[in-house]
């Protein structure tokens, strides 16, 4: 495995589970910070999970070399 496809594929895991995170503080299933229940989380972190999947799989189907 290439170090680029490895990198995407680290990125995208780390960045998808950031958002899942971002995500469930913006809806209050997760408290105790100033992100819980506040809308923009709640919208913002989908959006970044999505970004992180979209890594992850770029990483998944790029060319071997």
């Amino acid at each position: 495995m290439s170090m680029i496809r490895f990198l995407l594929i680290v990125a995208g895991l780390f960045i998808t589970l950031a958002g899942v995170i971002f995500a469930l503080q913006g809806v209050g299933v997760i408290g105790g910070s100033f992100m819980s229940s506040t809308t923009t989380w709640a919208v913002t972190g989908p959006l970044i999970a999505l970004a992180g999947l979209a890594l992850l799989v770029l990483g998944l189907r790029r060319p071997r070399s």
